[in-house]
């Protein structure tokens, strides 16, 4: 399951609006077969891993896939608890079960009906992977990711706004990897004015995978971006799973105070500013208590010069 789980990140955000999901076929220690849901939603995962495979050399396979098979008819395609029915591997373990009312344990009892044994792990891993479909299903909004680079003391420019660059050039690349993994990406009125950012993805080969530019904002919206004009209205952002919010910082703060922010990325860079601008406005805390619980640290990494941690928001 780790290894099909990994495998789904091919599928991210190229499948939107469908959530990308993994699949792999394997026997004797073999991978038979392995896919991904594909560009625009279609095909799904089961069907790329199952091209070619006959029932014959499905005997006695397992199938693993993150998220439970779909049992809704679609004019797009089979239903996947259909396709692997008639497949027949012996096996099929699933990551997680589907919140689409349409499939929600449908999935399951179809394939138990076809004879097939099936094994749901819950796992979190597959859950983290499906971030952005679960968000939509819970909370009716994209999953949001808020990026956040700062020096020391926390500052994100110089007092005269100067901002370019406060860290290095490798934890700016894995900034951009972190884009291209998103379905949209959204920046404040001011940083839009102040910086112009282009909001792209430039690494080579990834470029086709920039996400949609959202704007948080009051004003008309520049040419082929959107722009919300509370941060609430992310669950009116049609085909959108993922949001990256890089900036600035009352943008930051808006969407921390409405706590609307799943993950933080924080870089630090190995430099102290001073009287600067501050990364964050306020967030509405009124007292220390309310800040103590709210996050957990999943990852920690050296980029270059600069220092990574990743924290998730706890909302058990």
């Amino acid at each position: 399951m780790a290894a099909t789980i990994r495998l789904s990140a091919r599928a991210h955000p190229l499948s939107r609006p469908n959530p990308g999901v993994a699949a792999m076929l394997v026997k004797d220690g073999r991978v038979l077969g392995r896919g991904w849901t594909q560009t625009g939603g279609r095909p799904h995962a089961e069907a790329m891993a199952l091209a070619g495979i006959t029932s014959e050399q499905a005997n006695g396979a397992t199938l693993y896939v993150t998220l439970e098979p779909c049992a809704h008819q679609s004019d797009r395609g089979q239903a996947c608890t259909d396709l692997v029915a008639s497949i027949r591997p012996s096996r099929v373990v699933i990551g997680q079960l589907d919140p689409d009312p349409r499939t929600a344990g449908k999935g399951v009892h179809g394939l138990k009906k076809a004879g097939i044994s099936v094994a749901v792990l819950n796992d979190e891993s597959a859950r983290e992977s499906l971030g952005g479909y679960f968000s939509r299903a819970n909370f009716g909004r994209p999953r949001v990711t808020l990026k956040l680079a700062t020096s020391l003391d926390g500052c994100i420019a110089l007092a005269d706004g100067t901002s370019e660059w406060i860290t290095g050039e490798v934890a700016r690349a894995h900034v951009h990897a972190q884009r291209a993994r998103h379905d949209a990406i959204l920046v404040g009125g001011a940083t839009w004015r102040s910086d112009k950012p282009r909001l792209t993805v430039r690494l080579p080969g990834l470029e086709d995978r920039s996400p949609s530019r959202i704007l948080l904002s009051r004003g008309v919206p520049p040419d082929g971006v959107r722009v919300i004009n509370r941060p609430a209205q992310i669950a009116d952002l049609d085909g959108v799973l993922t949001l990256y919010v890089e900036g600035g910082a009352g943008a930051a703060a808006s969407f921390l105070k409405e706590d609307l922010i799943d993950e933080i990325h924080l870089y630090r860079a190995p430099i102290v500013i001073g009287d600067g601008m501050r990364s964050l406005g306020d967030i509405g805390l009124s007292e220390l208590e309310g800040a103590h619980g709210r996050w957990i640290q999943t990852e920690r990494r050296q980029l270059g010069s600069d220092d990574f941690n990743a924290y998730l928001r706890d909302r058990k």
